[in-house]
Order: C-alpha cells, then sequence, then structure tokens
C-alpha cells in the first residue's frame, strides 16, 4: 500500500469516528468540508482539540521564564487541517498555575492561582501539527500576548 494510500485511510477513520455521536450513532458530516488541505472549524471540546491546546501549551512553558506553569484556561476557536497528519489552529487562553516549574506537576492537577498579585493570562495562537501513527507533535506556531 502507497503513502499516499494509507493517509487517505487514516483521514477516512478520522473522519468516519468524528462522525460518531456520543450515543454510537453517527451525525450527518457535509461531504463539502471534508476536503484534505482545506481548514474545517471543529468544536473546542473535541479530544483533539484538547490534546493539541496542550501541547501548545507544555511548548510554551518550556520557552517561559516564567517560575510558574501556565495552563489552558480557555479554548476560543479551533480549526483543523488534513495534511499528512492533522493540523489546529487554536485561539486559546492560557493561565498561570500555582504549580512551579521545579515540582513537574501534571497541569491535570493544577489549580489556577489564587492571589491576585500572580494571576496572569494570554492569549496565544497555537499551531500543532500532530501525526499519530508515527507518534509525533509538532508546535508551527506559539504567539501568545
Amino acid at each position: 500500500m502507497s503513502f499516499g494510500w494509507s493517509i487517505i485511510m487514516f483521514c477516512s477513520l478520522v473522519l468516519f469516528d468524528a462522525a460518531r455521536t456520543s450515543r454510537g450513532s453517527f451525525r450527518q458530516l457535509p461531504s463539502s468540508r471534508i476536503k484534505p488541505g482545506f481548514l474545517v472549524p471543529i468544536k473546542t471540546n473535541d479530544p483533539g482539540v484538547q490534546k493539541a491546546a496542550r501541547y501548545g501549551v507544555y511548548t510554551y512553558n518550556n520557552s517561559s521564564n516564567d517560575i510558574f506553569l501556565f495552563k489552558e484556561s480557555h479554548i476560543n476557536k479551533a480549526m483543523v487541517q488534513i495534511v499528512r497528519g492533522l493540523k489546529y489552529i487554536l485561539d486559546v487562553d492560557i493561565a498561570r498555575t500555582i504549580c512551579t516549574k521545579r515540582k513537574h506537576s501534571s497541569l491535570d492537577r493544577c489549580h489556577f492561582q489564587e492571589h491576585k498579585e500572580l494571576r496572569q493570562t494570554f492569549r496565544c495562537n497555537f499551531e500543532v501539527w500532530l501525526t499519530p501513527w508515527l507518534q509525533k507533535a509538532e508546535v508551527l506556531v506559539s504567539h501568545c500576548q
């Protein structure tokens, strides 16, 4: 099987799974929205979006000089593009947590800062490219202000 055919099969499986509802039935996806290379809006609570946002924040934390870790507080907008994997384009609010970098805490267990003078938030644009079959993730764009 050629590499191109493998991509098409993978994308078909992803889209097939995306069409499934929580009850196991299927919802109709407009065929005009399922074109490789095109940006498609996606729900911000989608597991792939959540994973991509977390990876974007992880990259931000690694490049930041802040003593505290940041965590996504709200995903404002998400789009996905099928390009040899899935490229997520995200608009995310991140906020400082109470966890310090030295403790290497799991972000799931980190609560947001409660002290007014330590609170800090940023609005970030992340572009995260996930290639699940290679178990690879790469942040292409990380811009926070």
